[in-house]
């Protein structure tokens, strides 16, 4: 019989959705384990929620360095994640801070340290896979997370005039295809390019987004911090350029790293529920850029075969490139 601590993590993996950097149901494709050379090709989908312009949904994430965790003295450093409320069009308390430090040269780099990095969440099929992976999901329509890299060449090709299809269409879309090669001992993914043909969905694709339908992306992005959260998120921040180790007593029940599933603390107690840092989802070398308005995404497309289907798709690309601009 399961102890009352395994029932307990077990409730919380299932609430914060798993350690996806594993791929939980293994739904995410991680493209990121691709061999040097290789290339993979995927077809992105619509959003499940109409509502979103975008076939994607960008999420912005602040890393919290510590030195180590506060009472074991053989404890490395570890990484907190907590998700930036610009998400949510809210102020942002940390970045509050951090956006005073580019005015310094002497703190730009520990600026980008505490800057948010952003990441986007994309659905569709793997086309070609050079991974091989040893057991793919039931349904076939993966999640991918994308990093700016990639995403500039995604947006760029959305911003070209001569485009009047989108790449998400059923019938006139195009296939993504992401190359992995090597830069300054680093992945670099920018020879990565849409396919100059179009492909109408197999049969197979066709019946398998009718029989699963599609994901809300939304429902991958972090749970929106509460007031109480936002102020444990500031004294993290504070610990954390102070150079503190991490308190697991003070915050364990609110923001944790990744790997670690229990905290610590008074046993009579019963921490109020909040959301969990979540764990990284892919190996993103970003560099900070300089303080940015998040995009914040507004309404859109429906994949459709009607007659109208291409004017939508023009009005559709035109309200994604006004909202790039």
């Amino acid at each position: 019989m399961a102890t009352l601590a395994e029932i307990r993590a077990k409730l919380q993996e299932a609430q914060t959705g798993g350690n996806r950097q594993g791929g939980g149901d293994n739904a995410i494709y991680p493209h990121w384990n691709m061999a040097e050379g290789s290339e993979a090709t995927l077809r992105f989908l619509p959003d499940g929620d109409t509502n979103n312009t975008f076939f994607w949904a960008e999420r912005a994430m602040i890393k919290l360095p510590f030195s180590g965790i506060k009472g074991d003295t053989s404890s490395r450093p570890v990484i907190v994640q907590v998700p930036c409320v610009e998400m949510w069009g809210d102020t942002c308390p940390i970045l509050s801070e951090v956006r005073g430090w580019f005015k310094d040269k002497s703190l730009e780099d520990m600026g980008r340290k505490y800057w948010k990095k952003r990441s986007y969440v994309f659905q569709g099929f793997v086309v070609k896979d050079p991974i091989n992976e040893d057991s793919t999901p039931e349904n076939p329509v993966r999640r991918f997370i994308i990093g700016p890299q990639i995403f500039q060449i995604i947006k760029s090709a959305l911003m070209d005039p001569e485009l009047n299809e989108l790449p998400t269409d059923y019938n006139k879309g195009v296939d993504f295809r992401i190359a992995k090669t090597s830069k300054g001992g680093y992945a670099d993914y920018s020879t990565s390019k849409w396919s100059r043909n179009e492909r109408p969905l197999s049969e197979e694709e066709s019946a398998s987004i009718e029989a699963h339908g599609l994901f809300n992306l939304s429902d991958f992005l972090p749970k929106k911090p509460s007031e109480v959260d936002l102020k444990v998120m500031k004294e993290m921040f504070e610990a954390s350029v102070d150079g503190e180790a991490y308190d697991m007593e003070k915050f364990g029940q609110y923001f944790r790293p990744a790997g670690m599933s229990q905290a610590t603390g008074d046993p009579n107690k019963t921490p109020a529920a909040a959301p969990v840092a979540q764990p990284v989802t892919a190996p993103v070398a970003e560099t900070a850029p300089a303080p940015a308005e998040p995009v914040t995404p507004a309404p859109a497309p429906e994949a459709s075969t009607a007659p109208e289907a291409q004017n939508r798709a023009q009005d559709i690309l035109a309200q994604i490139r006004s909202r790039q601009n």
